[in-house]
């Protein structure tokens, strides 16, 4: 990111495939990012006055504009993020879907619900609702830069919060497009505010009293985010980094189970959270099925052109890590049966699968962010789970198996599993997503993800008067005498066996 100093900062937006500059932005500050919280906080009460049928209305009217205007939006994302045409549709048709579930369910999920009362407060009743938290700072990230943010705006926003967007400074028009999609869907109520800049700017929305922050980033951005917001006691939700395993069975579809590492690994240029970046094979198909891998790797190219099958690395520094990665790998003796040392190629990494790697390469320890794919020989299911549930880190993960998927998938440390697919839990609404360990805390997505935007508010009323009041200082002396006597009979006998 280039900064000009001027009597404005600004930074340019570039491609990372072809460095033409992609557009201008302000670098804003604690002055600018608190005057956007303020616009946001003053159109949140028409916004969360609108009910959820309003606001249904206006986010579907949204959805229907972003969905005219998909071929600009994945112009936009080729150009400034630098993944292939078909990448940044895939982005576009996921994020549609979300909008959907969230504006249509928000009043299901959210909506006033009566509570079970019990027997000694039988003459109240009881209710729940959930109210908006107010605002929202949305800091997202650079690699998903259309459905990533949206999926925290889109359920935020349902939930009758207005928002404040920080995109990555890597794509700052894709975030300003949204941004300007919504106000002229919706331009009653500027309810989704965007400020622009770098880390900075994040640590500024951090401090700028909003009622919570949700952050798509790395474990270390993670923990700046968390300290920065501990100042106000700001809640976050963070959906940090992954180093997601695949595990493969032995009565797994392995042409399948290959297909879909390859894509898993590979698509975006492996820049997915959700990627997958550890293989374990058990031993009776480990050969069988990596030569199904080597051969479809073997065929997968990046570029900028139509023809490619990814993109370039879009951050510059990411390179440095790869090859990192690469080399200390090769350092302790693992093999390369696609790509090898010299697979980094800036701004472009070539496909590389890995054999041979210790468990403690950084490879397998750390998060690649790249086409690198490493596979391991495991001697069964239960080894595999072992071996995927050493690492820190816990977003995704994949099974392909028959049988003994559903308790594979199970035991597996992480907060989302797919069974003969890959990533799948990302693209279906109803489902929360999130991470545990390294990969952060917090759901979004589905109804735990409309919850994550709003505050319980539980109400008791008294339906009548009972002729023996308990909370009194005047209660006549039997009372707790005979409450001990119900309360013996009613909880005092041993569960039968």
């Amino acid at each position: 990111m280039a900064i000009t100093e001027d009597r404005v900062r600004t930074f340019d937006s570039t491609s990372p495939a072809t460095g033409e500059v992609v557009g201008t932005f302000p670098v804003d500050g604690p002055e600018e990012v608190a005057a956007a919280v303020a616009r946001a906080r003053e159109a949140a009460a028409g916004w969360a006055g609108l009910g959820f049928d309003g606001r249904r209305r206006a986010l579907l009217a949204y959805k229907a504009l972003l969905v005219r205007r998909t071929d600009e939006l994945v112009a936009l994302v080729h150009r400034e993020n630098g993944k292939p045409d078909a990448d940044a549709l895939i982005e576009v048709l996921m994020i549609v879907e979300h909008l959907d579930w969230a504006a249509r369910n928000a009043a299901r999920v959210l909506g006033r619900r009566r509570a079970r009362g019990n027997l000694v407060l039988a003459n109240h009743a009881a209710s729940v609702e959930y109210q908006p938290l107010g605002v929202v700072g949305v800091i997202g990230p650079w690699n998903y830069p259309v459905f990533t943010p949206l999926g925290s705006i889109a359920y935020a926003l349902a939930a009758g919060n207005a928002v404040v967007f920080k995109p990555s400074e890597l794509t700052p028009a894709v975030g300003c497009l949204l941004a300007d999609t919504f106000a002229e869907a919706v331009p009653a109520h500027p309810v989704l505010q965007v400020v622009t800049g770098d880390g900075a700017t994040g640590h500024a929305l951090c401090l700028a009293g909003v009622d919570k922050v949700a952050l798509t980033g790395s474990p270390a951005t993670g923990r700046q985010v968390m300290a920065a917001c501990a100042e106000r006691l700001t809640p976050v939700v963070l959906e940090l980094g992954g180093k997601d395993a695949m595990i493969v069975d032995a009565d797994a579809d392995l042409d399948a189970a290959a297909d879909q590492a390859v894509w898993g690994g590979m698509a975006n240029a492996g820049q997915t959270c959700l990627a997958v970046e550890r293989v374990y094979v058990v031993d009776p198909v480990y050969d069988r099925f990596l030569a199904k891998l080597v051969e479809r790797a073997a065929r997968i190219r990046p570029g900028g052109g139509p023809g490619a099958d990814f993109g370039p690395i879009t951050l510059p520094r990411q390179l440095e890590i790869i090859q990192r990665h690469l080399d200390d790998a090769f350092a302790r003796g693992a093999r390369a049966l696609v790509g090898g040392p010299d697979a980094v190629r800036p701004p472009y990494v070539d496909p590389v699968v890995l054999v041979d790697v210790p468990p403690d390469a950084l490879v397998m320890r750390e998060e690649t962010f790249g086409p690198v794919l490493p596979v391991t020989r495991a001697r069964d299911a239960d080894h595999a789970v072992a071996l995927a549930n050493a690492n820190p880190y816990g977003l995704g993960a994949a099974v392909f198996a028959g049988r003994r998927a559903l308790r594979i998938a199970r035991a597996l440390r992480s907060g989302m599993t797919s069974v003969n697919s890959v990533l799948t839990f990302a693209g279906m609404p109803s489902l929360p997503l999130g991470g545990v360990g390294e990969s952060g805390f917090g759901r979004i997505h589905g109804p735990d993800g409309l919850r994550e935007f709003a505050r319980s508010k539980a109400i008791t009323r008294q339906r009548f008067p009972l002729p023996f009041p308990m909370q009194s200082f005047d209660r006549p002396g039997y009372v707790l005498p005979a409450v001990k006597r119900a309360m013996k009979l009613r909880h005092g006998r041993a569960p039968r066996r």
